[in-house]
């Protein structure tokens, strides 16, 4: 049965080194380390998408129908947004998100810009990766939520097992987000694992908290956002590869051995993000 597929979040590998563009860096060391500890059958499958052909070649040849190319902007990693959509702009099956640090003075002009002008679909920030470091709820972040819910856009929050501090990953401060901000569309990026059940509750109390697990679902305790999703979580679980940190055609063949439920798996793969991003694919 083929089914329609969005991928909430995947990079080509020649974006930047961070992703594995150079062999023979230690970014690109580091891209296969990652591959292997999320459980990538072939360690270096990202050379592949060192064009932009070959990245959409490979989006199309795993089934999915749109994959979601996001950016990133803090103070160790910036990929411009202008980048993002130049890569995104000449591709149907891709999708654009802006990002940008909302430590920088002019960051709430560059959202207007971003979606204004540039047309990307939401705003990706990483408060747990600034300088400061910040955790979600941080009074300082409000202005950025606040854009977004004015704009009507989702904000895409980043944080994860790589985080600096992982007291900066815990889902706790993304409740206080949700209740300022109650028609906010907020995605939570790497399920904020390793805090499962965290994650769960926030979802749980806050229908505006969407959870992209991506490659930690196939990590230990990730059977529980499964166990959600069959549950009260079917219309907030949303599918990613995070690639290039995990192959796209094995993370699809994975996912759909998790034990979804058969209703629940198109909500998961397609609707929600469709729903989400306003798309008619």
């Amino acid at each position: 049965m083929k089914r329609k597929i969005i991928d909430m979040r995947s990079r080509p590998s020649f974006l930047h080194d961070f992703y594995g563009a150079t062999p023979g860096t230690a970014e690109y060391e580091t891209a296969r380390w990652l591959n292997r500890r999320v459980g990538s059958k072939n360690d270096a499958h990202f050379v592949r998408s060192r064009t932009a052909e070959a990245f959409v070649e490979e989006v199309r040849e795993a089934g999915i129908a749109a994959a979601v190319v996001v950016g990133r902007d803090t103070p160790a990693l910036s990929i411009a947004n202008d980048r993002i959509l130049e890569i995104t702009a000449p591709h149907k099956e891709l999708i654009g998100i802006a990002s940008v640090d909302p430590q920088k003075p002019n960051a709430l002009d560059e959202i207007e810009r971003a979606v204004k002008q540039l047309g990307l679909a939401g705003i990706n920030i990483e408060p747990g990766f600034g300088n400061p470091a910040l955790k979600a709820d941080d009074p300082s972040l409000y202005p950025i939520y606040e854009a977004c819910d004015q704009l009507g856009i989702p904000v895409f929050l980043m944080s994860g097992p790589t985080t600096p501090n992982l007291e900066h990953a815990n889902p706790a401060a993304v409740g206080g987000v949700a209740r300022a901000f109650p028609r906010l569309p907020i995605v939570c990026y790497h399920g904020f694992y390793p805090y499962v059940n965290e994650m769960i509750g926030v979802a749980f109390r806050y229908e505006n908290v969407y959870v992209v697990p991506d490659m930690y679902i196939f990590q230990p305790g990730g059977s529980l956002y499964v166990r959600a999703a069959n549950g009260f979580m079917r219309d907030q679980l949303l599918f990613g590869t995070s690639y290039p940190f995990r192959a796209m055609g094995q993370t699809v063949d994975d996912f759909l051995t998790l034990g979804l439920h058969e209703q629940v798996l198109d909500n998961v793969l397609f609707r929600n993000a469709e729903r989400l991003l306003k798309l008619e694919l």
